[in-house]
């Protein structure tokens, strides 16, 4: 509603300027404006009203970049409006608006903000090597629920997966008394050197708020902003890099079943439905359950090596769980499209997140 509100302020406050282009034209008589308005001063005008305009269009098709074009409006804008103070001077309410949201956008958009670091970040990893396909004899080693899991993601004769992409919107809160955020999301990992970025837009208490996990080969740091440019959290260290290695190991589980032939995954089996692996990576080995029903589709992710932290700091280990269900054909793979993510805490076990899966693509380019 505030998104839609400040478009509609800005977009009006675009067709006004056209009044100023009108009389200084002659096209029209209009006793409202009584200061004179030379021909350059209304083409100054019609400017101001095109930019105005073209900040609402690019607001929706160029939404990296609108807040240039809203700078320039604004600018524009207000230079005519002092030429004309007398009649126009309460245009300038509508500037002020309109330069809060272009202080916004600057942030949230601009080359300083998270979006940005997760586009560079992604950008400096998007490579794929020479192609090889996955093959049934890569399978032989792994116990027979997680032959049956890869192969029902249709995994076995597609290329091995390098790297892939996720688009998600879910809702997210920190425990069972804290209301529901929505959340947009987007996410990008690599296998050969394990590296993960997600990016998260939430809304709080109708406020925005970015969210940046980035894990690279310097460990796992993860940052939150309000209104893009408040910092709520900073956090970083070995306790973050342990949780985020079970993250990144559930996204493969999940994600990319083709990808648990990896040497760097130990098995053993449980019974008739569960599994138990052992992930290695770098400084940290981290192990979970793999429960799956009779379809062989991974139905539940349980691990104790990730720990729960409200402010990025204060960090207490805690029993992790991503329950899955409604498999289906998404993008080159058959996996689960909506899971949650819940803690066990001596209290009780609740849900703090749910993912629904937009969309998934194997082997991104750069």
């Amino acid at each position: 509603m505030i998104r839609m509100l400040f478009l509609f302020v800005t977009f009006v406050h675009g067709l006004i300027h056209l009044l100023g282009f009108a009389k200084a034209m002659g096209y029209a008589e209009l006793p409202q404006l009584a200061q004179p308005i030379t021909r350059p001063q209304g083409l100054l005008w019609l400017a101001a009203s095109l930019l105005l305009i073209a900040t609402v269009a690019s607001f929706v098709w160029w939404p990296r970049g609108w807040w240039l074009a809203g700078l320039l409006a604004v600018v524009v804008s207000q230079t005519v409006i002092a030429s004309s103070w007398g009649d126009a001077k309460f245009g300038t309410i509508a500037n002020a608006i309109l330069l809060v949201g272009v202080a916004y956008g600057f942030a949230s958009q601009g080359p300083l903000g998270l979006r940005a670091s997760y586009e560079r970040a992604v950008a400096a990893t998007a490579s794929v090597p020479t192609p090889e396909a996955l093959t049934e004899a890569d399978l032989g080693h792994l116990p027979g629920l997680v032959q049956r899991y890869v192969r029902g993601s249709g995994a076995v004769g597609q290329l091995r997966v390098h790297n892939f992409r996720v688009t998600w919107i879910g809702r997210i809160r920190n425990d069972p008394a804290s209301p529901w955020m929505a959340f947009t999301a987007k996410q990008f990992n690599t296998l050969a050197t394990p590296r993960r970025f997600f990016l998260m837009d939430a809304t709080m208490k109708g406020l925005p708020v970015d969210v940046l996990h980035a894990f690279d080969e310097g460990g796992a740091t993860m940052r939150v902003k309000l209104l893009s440019c408040i910092p709520m959290v900073d956090a970083k260290g070995a306790t973050l890099t342990r949780s985020e290695t079970v993250t990144l190991f559930n996204d493969l589980c999940v994600l990319a079943p083709g990808a648990l032939v990896s040497p760097s995954i130990t098995w053993e089996p449980i019974d008739a439905h569960a599994v138990r692996a052992r992930f290695v990576l770098r400084a940290n080995t981290i192990s979970a359950e793999l429960h799956f029903n009779d379809q062989a589709e991974l139905v539940d992710f349980i691990s104790d090596d990730r720990s729960r932290s409200l402010d990025g700091r204060d960090a207490t280990l805690l029993r992790w769980t991503t329950p899955l269900r409604d498999y289906a054909q998404v993008g080159p793979a058959r996996i689960s499209t909506r899971g949650e993510a819940r803690w066990h805490p001596a209290s009780g076990a609740f849900s703090y997140g749910e993912f629904n899966l937009q969309s998934l693509e194997y082997n991104v380019g750069p």
